[in-house]
């Protein structure tokens, strides 16, 4: 008996639900494997769909619904300021949030530098995300990243060779791989692990993106800790630096900067969703 996409599609959504989770992934999933654009997708709910993807399709929503593993780690990739990333369980999904952050620096770049050629450095760059959507939307610039995870890097390296962009990578803690190569930078951008490891997440979050990618010491703030106090050898007269942050700690890492670096101007900027996300500094 031939099955339907309307039909495959509501077996997915119901038995999603009934295990307390998004139904919105059934959709996702089916998309994925039919391999078609979203539109295609909702024009095709009469068609009828192969048993054998039928099956697979089946295979990873039971796998879903009972150990939570993300949508993202059974498709391999991550849409990401319009372009699409690979994903494994050794980079961080790339979240809409952090899309505002690589927003945030196009337009200071509009705004402060008029064109010239800049030096970027995206610090713990996990996927490449942030990294490649710079140098992409900033052809002018010289983009570095750096990550201390050798495959987070041969994941963000895979990405920026898909993705035909040009990035120098280097492994290393933070800013000291840039520190040891002599380069200045003219903007520090880093998404660094900010939740406390006292912090409850999903399933989906905590069983599957890497900690080293999520939790820091010092109720998450180590790593801004130690990001701002090696930008002191890293960085240029009126460098910008950007951060996303955990919606509660703006205060905690505005007095850092603001500490290391006391004539720098430091603000905070909202999500979509009107939380704290992004802290910028001109220092």
């Amino acid at each position: 008996m031939e099955n339907k996409q309307y039909e495959v599609l509501k077996w997915a959504s119901l038995f999603l639900e009934k295990h307390d989770r998004e139904p919105r992934v059934a959709e996702i999933l089916l998309q994925h494997y039919l391999e078609v654009s979203r539109p295609e997708f909702y024009m095709m709910m009469q068609d009828s769909v192969a048993d054998s993807i039928i099956a697979k399709f089946k295979e990873d929503i039971k796998k879903h619904a009972e150990t939570g593993i993300p949508v993202q780690h059974l498709t391999g990739v991550e849409s990401f300021y319009g372009r699409k990333f690979l994903v494994n369980q050794n980079v961080l999904i790339p979240r809409p949030e952090t899309e505002e952050l690589v927003q945030y620096l196009i337009n200071a770049t509009e705004r402060d530098y008029d064109g010239q050629a800049l030096t970027i450095v995206d610090v713990g760059t996990g996927s490449g995300a942030i990294a490649i959507s710079l140098a992409l939307e900033l052809p002018h610039a010289t983009v570095y990243a750096t990550d201390i995870s050798p495959d987070a890097l041969h994941v963000a390296m895979e990405n920026a060779e898909r993705l035909n962009a040009k990035i120098h990578f280097l492994e290393g803690n933070f800013l000291q791989p840039i520190i040891d190569e002599g380069i200045q930078a003219d903007m520090i951008v880093s998404n660094p692990p900010y939740i406390a490891k006292t912090e409850k997440l999903s399933d989906t979050v905590q069983n599957f993106d890497p900690d080293l990618a999520l939790f820091a010491d010092e109720n998450g703030l180590a790593a801004y800790k130690q990001i701002i106090n090696q930008a002191q050898l890293a960085v240029k007269q009126n460098t910008t630096l950007a951060f996303e942050i955990g919606y509660t700690q703006a205060e905690s890492v505005s007095s850092i900067i603001e500490h290391t670096f006391p004539t720098s101007k430091v603000q905070t900027i909202q999500d979509i969703n009107g939380k704290d996300r992004i802290i910028a500094a001109k220092l």
